[in-house]
């Protein structure tokens, strides 16, 4: 009878342990979906103030998750700003410049640690759909940046020799000699995109692909990087959604991103994903603005793409953890692109890369506390090395520097680009964004403490990093990936 009472008990400790806290079964993984579009301004959504423009089921991703006002895209131009937020790590840390051609010899280095190659620790399943823009030879393709498998254009949809209307570019211009935009799958061509009407069909094909992925993962945890090749120029929408927007080809565009980002979210909730998937939505960047119409909007911030103020780095930024992040949030704190890769280590469980990188983890803010600053300073590079404004809180310090502008030049209409001035030498100022967002007004000369710590904030930069403009060299770079055998 005492034996029998003992087994009784011990069962019952065994039952009472399986439902309670102290359990050994493994917590699930969360997925993680990052969904970065191509130039899209920080007014082009209706839940960041657009016009005439619907989004309803970005809308409702934010209405279910925290919505950002105060985030940085790392730099204002496509492949520096992408390099940045896969590997944690400001551009020019990792070498990384400007947009990368067509052909080039350089890429991002094997020794960096991509999102995809640091949850890899947890055998994460990784795909990347979309754009690329990290070195298309056959090397530097995702597949050998930790990512499983891949569909897409390997750089900007612009590259390819053709005008923005859709016309054979003309000889000696700077794409003329640009092959045919390639679809790639994994490592290999599978076909090409020739006119704007196939363009057309990369939003869906993309969405497609996405469905898919998910789908097959579903029974293991997954990251999947879609990188809209939209809205950057050339635009087009699908048959389907041409003339849907009062705001022309470019609101039919992000209606059509919207309405196709619905899809995955659906897709999530039929196939039993929706509480256990991360979302993630934002540009690399800020508008074109010299496209006028068929360009972003930069929501009242000073000028665009291509600049270190504003309206070329502060982007739309939401991030939607269903049954994870409390939904109907705002957050005005500072934060920037290369804090998802430590948030995604501290949320994935994963360990961060062993080399220094500058991002920080956003889970204080996750967790609730919208008054969390996790991020203190950003640092505004441009060019290949140019320290051209550095930010502590809501004070910004602007150096001397040449930069283009688009500030009293009348825009651009139909697709065909005004010439926008390059080398306008910008003045040293400072600006308080709390007060003068537009950064319109230089207050330097009214808080000499604040410029004196801005000014040493840039000096440990120039250190670590270096600066161009003052013909400085870092102490920390690490090279740019380099062709070891070309193939054609």
């Amino acid at each position: 009878m005492r034996i029998i009472k003992l087994k009784f008990i011990f069962l019952f400790c065994i039952v009472l342990i399986g439902h309670s806290g102290f359990a050994q079964k493994k917590e699930s993984l969360p997925n993680v979906i990052l969904i970065l579009m191509d130039d899209l301004g920080y007014g082009d959504l209706s839940c960041y103030g657009a016009l005439d423009i619907k989004t309803p089921n970005l809308d409702q991703l934010a209405f279910e998750g925290v919505r950002f006002t105060n985030y940085l895209t790392p730099q204002a131009v496509c492949s520096a700003s992408r390099a940045a937020l896969l590997t944690g790590c400001y551009a020019n840390r990792v070498g990384i410049a400007g947009a990368l051609f067509p052909r080039s010899e350089f890429g991002l280095a094997h020794s960096e640690v991509t999102i995809a190659e640091m949850l890899k620790q947890n055998n994460y399943a990784t795909g990347i759909i979309g754009k690329w823009h990290l070195g298309d030879e056959k090397e530097f393709l995702p597949l050998q940046q930790g990512f499983d498998e891949y569909l897409g254009i390997p750089y900007s949809n612009d590259m390819w020799p053709m005008d923005y209307d859709g016309t054979p570019a003309k000889n000696e211009t700077w794409n003329s000699n640009f092959p045919v935009l390639p679809i790639i799958k994994d490592n290999e061509k599978i076909r090409e995109i020739k006119t704007l009407e196939e363009q057309s069909t990369l939003t869906g094909l993309y969405t497609e692909a996405a469905i898919s992925f998910i789908n097959k993962n579903k029974n293991k945890p997954f990251f999947l990087y879609l990188a809209h090749n939209m809205p950057h120029v050339p635009i087009n929408a699908s048959s389907k959604f041409r003339g849907t927007s009062k705001q022309g080809l470019y609101g039919d565009v992000i209606q059509e991103v919207d309405s196709e980002i619905g899809r995955i979210m659906k897709t999530l909730k039929s196939s039993g994903l929706d509480k256990n998937t991360i979302v993630i939505f934002t540009s690399d960047n800020g508008p074109w603005l010299n496209f006028g119409n068929h360009a972003g909007n930069a929501g009242g911030f000073r000028e665009g793409k291509g600049t270190s103020f504003e309206g070329g780095h502060r982007v739309p930024f939401i991030v939607r953890w269903n049954g994870n992040i409390k939904g109907g949030q705002i957050c005005n704190q500072l934060v920037s692109a290369i804090d998802i890769l430590p948030t995604l280590s501290a949320i994935c469980k994963v360990k961060l890369p062993d080399h220094k990188i500058d991002g920080v983890s956003l889970m204080p803010i996750l967790k609730g506390n919208m008054n969390a600053t996790p991020r203190k300073n950003f640092l505004y590079y441009y060019r290949k090395n140019s320290l051209e404004a550095v930010r502590r809180d809501n004070w910004k310090l602007v150096f001397e520097h040449p930069s283009r502008s688009y500030l009293n030049q009348v825009p651009g209409k139909d697709g065909s680009p005004i010439k926008t001035p390059e080398n306008i030498i910008m003045p040293y100022a400072l600006y308080d964004l709390r007060r003068d967002p537009s950064e319109a007004y230089d207050v330097k000369d009214q808080n000499p403490l604040i410029v004196s710590e801005l000014n040493k904030l840039a000096e440990d930069a120039r250190k670590d990093l270096g600066d161009d403009l003052q013909n400085r060299v870092g102490e920390n770079l690490r090279p740019i990936g380099k062709l070891t055998k070309k193939i054609n």
